[in-house]
């Protein structure tokens, strides 16, 4: 590709392909950029900060505020489409003024299995997957992050705030600011991966099977409902099936 714009979260998957462009085209032919965003918590950015340092690649950080897009607030099952078909949109738009032939984003294999409409708008403004194109699993990219000694390669997966949100219902400022303090809440208690899934006034927390007893137990439950109440549900409540991405997609299936 010769030089590339790399369109960076900060998550396994982008950590990668970014470590992987820079490897084999070199600095001066990467560019990683990542949108600042309302529907992503400030500990992700001060993570995708640490590592593009580590790296010593060019960043630029742009302006996304993707709820001022009527089409996307509104919370519709391809809500996803009109957040990238505008995120790609810029991104294109920067790639032109620096010259710069091809923009690369982290989609996998896997990412085929579920409810991602965002696909259609990385398709119609012709940005690359490379690591879709050759076949890469999150398995895959998990085990050569590791022996790439990369620090991403087991950190939890992310997907944006607005994925909290039922279909349907109005995704808000002050909504997202429940979620984000909800979670990062109960990461700050240790657990390794979670989801606060919002309806208005209660909360519906997921995390893995193997931590709930941890939750249930003795004081710390207590203490999360209290926090919980505090940032503005009403109700708290723990699934028992515990995590999977992309929960909220079980109602179109």
């Amino acid at each position: 590709m010769g030089k590339v714009l790399v369109a960076y979260s900060g998550g396994v998957d982008s950590t990668l392909l970014l470590r992987v462009a820079k490897d084999t085209l070199g600095d001066e032919n990467v560019l990683a950029v990542t949108a600042l965003s309302p529907l992503y918590p400030e500990r992700e950015l001060a993570n995708a900060k640490k590592v593009i340092q580590a790296m010593g690649v060019r960043h630029r950080l742009i302006q996304s505020n993707e709820l001022e897009i009527d089409e996307f607030s509104e919370n519709p099952p391809d809500r996803c489409y009109y957040c990238k078909r505008k995120l790609f949109g810029e991104l294109t738009n920067l790639a032109k003024e620096e010259s710069i032939p091809f923009i690369v984003e982290g989609s996998t294999l896997d990412d085929d299995k579920d409810h991602r409409p965002g696909r259609r708008a990385v398709q119609e403004l012709r940005i690359r997957s490379p690591l879709k194109e050759a076949l890469f699993t999150k398995m895959d990219i998990r085990e050569l992050s590791r022996s790439l000694g990369l620090s991403t390669w087991d950190k939890p997966s992310f997907a944006c705030l607005a994925s909290r949100f039922p279909y349907g219902e109005k995704i808000t400022p002050e909504e997202l600011k429940m979620v984000d303090e909800a979670e990062d809440f109960l990461f700050g208690l240790g657990f390794k991966q979670v989801r606060v899934r919002h309806y208005q006034n209660l909360a519906r927390i997921e995390i893995f099977q193997e931590e709930m007893g941890r939750l249930i137990e003795g004081s710390l439950r207590e203490k999360v409902v209290g926090r919980l109440k505090g940032i503005g549900y009403k109700y708290v409540t723990l699934d028992l099936q515990g995590f999977r991405s992309g929960s909220m997609n079980e109602v179109l299936r």
